[in-house]
């Protein structure tokens, strides 16, 4: 049966209504609040169809009815309205931003702050799989007799530093020549690039240094790993405890303990951005695992060139304002866009 007019208005009245109060919506409260000319007694059996077909259910403790995954899925598809940011909610956002970052990871935790505190929900973003990051510049630096400061820099914008022991006899100017042979083979390579044959050819550059080489490549490898990683950002994973849904202890504490799971929210992550659609809402027990089937995610994709680089996504009960959600995300995405854009096209 497909839903009229009316089944459809209804429907939207107890969503929108629920979505807001967490309460149960009776059919007296929406004959009081929305003026559709019909009587309590019609818009309840209109109620007991919605349920019939699945878009509906009834609690135990209570006469009124909430949505069920079946009914958020029609209303996320057909029903709701686009909710535009308020001029106030743009010039937040776009305060956290306003300053000139250089750092991906730095961008990325102001998006995940910023995504937790705008929705009151849990963020997720999966730093950039970028595959791509190179070492822009590296130095060695004598500290003391022995000791070592090594300084990476990519062109991701990390800066990466670690002590390293030498051998008492190496002097600063050892340490400059190893720098600048490192700079002159390895600057502008990505990861991938950086073979054992490479590394072979740069210890018969320098002999007897093999064992500085050895330290200082390994600390640039680990430099331009670590945004190659499937490192998950997270923000606000107390935020849903405030939400009705998890008054429960023992399923705030689940949540909490299944947040740590690092490889799951990958999971997540990646396999809801496997579909075609520009964002993506999964919603309660569309979810594979189960301590998130009370839970909707909604993520998008951040891009450079037009090449998906990274994910982010919200996690909330499947009561979220999705509205609201998707209008953050999509804002947040649009500036991510930007800001990566222009730090790749600073490295060009």
């Amino acid at each position: 049966m497909k839903l009229d007019e009316r089944k459809r208005f209804i429907l939207k009245a107890i969503i929108d209504d629920y979505i807001f109060s967490a309460e149960p919506i009776g059919s007296r409260t929406i004959a009081r609040k929305y003026n559709m000319g019909i009587s309590p007694a019609t818009i309840r059996n209109e109620m007991a169809d919605l349920e019939e077909m699945g878009y509906l259910e009834q609690p135990y403790t209570s006469s009124g009815r909430v949505p069920s995954d079946k009914g958020y899925r029609f209303y996320v598809d057909f029903l709701m309205k686009n909710e535009k940011l308020t001029e106030k909610e743009i010039s937040e956002i776009s305060g956290v931003f306003k300053k000139k970052i250089t750092e991906i990871e730095d961008v990325i935790e102001q998006a995940t702050k910023v995504l937790s505190d705008m929705t009151n929900y849990t963020s997720l973003v999966l730093g950039p799989q970028l595959n791509k990051s190179s070492l822009k510049h590296l130095q060695i630096l004598p500290i003391d007799e022995g000791k070592a400061l090594v300084i990476v820099v990519t062109n991701t914008g990390l800066v990466e530093h670690c002590f390293i022991k030498v051998p008492i006899e190496f002097t600063g100017s050892d340490l400059t020549r190893i720098s600048n042979l490192i700079n002159s083979k390895v600057q502008g390579l990505s990861i991938n690039k950086i073979t054992p044959s490479l590394l072979s050819k740069l210890k018969k550059e320098i002999i007897n240094m093999d064992d500085v080489i050895d330290l200082v490549m390994n600390i640039t490898i680990q430099s331009l790993n670590k945004l190659d990683g499937n490192k998950i950002y997270l923000g606000g994973a107390t935020n849903l405890l405030s939400h009705p849904e998890f008054k429960d202890i023992d399923k705030a504490k689940k949540f909490l303990l299944f947040l740590e799971e690092k490889q799951i929210l990958y999971n997540i992550l990646t396999e809801a951005s496997f579909s075609n659609e520009d964002l993506v809402v999964t919603i309660g027990s569309e979810n594979k695992y189960e301590l998130v089937q009370d839970c909707s995610l909604i993520t998008t994709t951040y891009k450079v060139a037009g090449k998906t680089i990274g994910i982010i996504g919200v996690l909330g009960p499947t009561r979220m304002d999705y509205s609201k959600v998707i209008s953050v995300v999509d804002y947040i995405k649009l500036i991510m866009n930007k800001i990566f854009s222009e730090l790749f096209n600073d490295d060009k």
